[in-house]
């Protein structure tokens, strides 16, 4: 009996091993079978050079780069038009109507720079090289193209670049001068064409605001040269609300220094800021 239990357990001992070595083996195999396959795929291929994830509008073509690259060439225009040429909220508002003419899309809309994210980076410089780079195109005569190219010559001819004696914005680049920001930015002038349309006189393509702009003394009475008031003001709410507010009952819509100081509209002389909209 002692002999039978000595021997069970020497087989057991050395059983162990036995198994141990097939088991590793076995996952083993496994295991480089999935390594091989993994490296002879594509989308590993694609992760390996990939110089970044994509953004969340994009995220869905992780694995899938010819969506929009094409070797040795790079981003084509083509690739995006499959997706976005259809994009009606884009291309029928004035601010982004300018895409259907656009040939090129890499100068402001990049990728692979995280989830987290927007592909969208309005570069004007960029855009005016593109128009450039259209001038430089053969386009057949009846096209639209050589519609929009016939157009951009016009402009330049009416607005020649500040390194030719236009007085634009020192800021502004030569190829800059010449963008039509009327274009795009019409619907957003708050000046109400009353300065004209050459926004580049007085503003940057880096942002709207002034810093060299001084107003002018908070004893002038000359608002209205520059300002208009709201709709509000043209109507019965002006008399019955906005005027007996600030104490100035008789006060006329286009005497903007009877109520308001510079600091800003809301700030209502002898009341303070005050906003009752």
């Amino acid at each position: 009996m002692k002999l039978r239990t000595a021997f069970l357990y020497a087989a057991i001992v050395l059983a162990l091993p036995v198994i141990g070595f097939l088991t590793f083996s076995s996952h083993y195999s496994h295991h480089r079978d999935q390594t091989a396959a993994v490296i002879v795929s594509l989308a590993f291929w694609q992760h390996m050079v990939s110089p970044g994830e994509l953004s969340q509008a994009h995220a869905s073509l992780e694995n899938n780069c010819a969506a929009c690259h094409t070797p040795v060439k790079g981003v084509e225009a083509q690739k995006c038009i499959i997706c976005h040429a259809n994009n009606e909220s884009l291309l029928q508002r004035q601010p982004t109507a300018f895409h259907a003419n656009v040939s090129s899309c890499v100068e402001c809309h990049r990728e692979h720079r995280g989830t987290d994210q927007r592909p969208n980076e309005m570069n004007h410089l960029a855009l005016a090289e593109i128009g450039f780079r259209l001038l430089k195109t053969d386009h057949p005569p009846a096209g639209e193209n050589e519609r929009v190219r016939k157009d951009l010559l016009d402009w330049i001819g009416q607005h020649q670049p500040a390194s030719q004696g236009s007085e634009g914005h020192s800021s502004l680049t030569p190829e800059e001068a010449v963008l039509n920001c009327a274009t795009c930015h019409s619907n957003k002038d708050r000046h109400v064409k009353l300065f004209g349309q050459d926004c580049g006189q007085c503003h940057t393509t880096a942002k709207w605001t002034i810093p060299e702009f001084r107003h002018p003394s908070p004893n002038s009475k000359d608002c209205a040269q520059c300002h208009q008031g709201p709709p509000s003001h043209y109507m019965m709410h002006f008399q019955m609300m906005s005027a007996k507010v600030a104490g100035k009952p008789k006060a006329q819509v286009n005497q903007c220094f009877q109520c308001h100081q510079t600091t800003a509209w809301n700030d209502i002389k002898g009341i303070g800021y005050y906003k009752h909209h």
